[in-house]
């Protein structure tokens, strides 16, 4: 199995490091020739959405992996990622793949909390720690779409079919439990493709 990790901009060494630790191969997307190479999971790192978004297109990789991610393959996205995936913004009238039926708020906990860490109940995982870095949060969740985690009345996780949209960074913690998921999503989605 092979993982590809978006490596345009932001946090992508960290999910690296993590399939490293988990015995899992990865390549990086830098160029829209990166996309022969096989990859049965995407991370879409933390970082810069917008940043992101824009190189998506202008590398000419955003296409392929919109038609990808809708046919079903596993995708992990932390951060700004979570705004990559998500259908509506609610502070940006930008939308990039749009393939996740939830409404985002970008930078949701403003400068005074910045970054701050908990450790909370994650569905289907148990408790795990929570870091996060300027991040959005999850305003509405639409028809699809389950709810995994919330602080504070705000949810911080959902999944819809094998996409996870995750408004922190689990990346930057030693638990490797929301990696792990990830992963069995995509030997999963690996085994029914090659059996079908």
């Amino acid at each position: 199995m092979q993982i590809a990790v978006l490596a345009v901009q932001g946090a992508f060494i960290e999910h690296r490091k993590k399939l490293a630790e988990l015995g899992v191969s990865c390549i990086e997307l830098r160029k829209k020739g990166d996309l022969k190479e096989p990859f049965d999971g995407l991370i879409l790192p933390g970082g810069e959405s917008t940043v992101q978004g824009k190189l998506i297109k202008e590398l000419g990789m955003y296409d392929a992996l919109k038609e990808r991610i809708q046919a079903g393959m596993p995708v992990l996205a932390t951060c700004a990622g979570l705004i990559l995936l998500a259908e509506e913004l609610t502070n940006d009238e930008h939308v990039y793949f749009g393939t996740l039926p939830v409404r985002v708020r970008r930078n949701a906990y403003g400068r005074q909390l910045g970054s701050f860490h908990t450790v909370q109940e994650m569905k289907g995982i148990g408790k795990v720690p929570m870091t996060f870095i300027r991040a959005p949060y999850i305003e509405e969740v639409r028809a699809g779409a389950e709810v995994l985690a919330s602080v504070d009345g705000r949810i911080v996780a959902v999944k819809y079919g094998a996409q996870y949209g995750i408004s922190f960074h689990p990346e930057l913690d030693g638990d490797n439990r929301i990696h792990e998921e990830f992963l069995n999503a995509a030997r999963r989605q690996r085994m029914y493709e090659q059996a079908g």
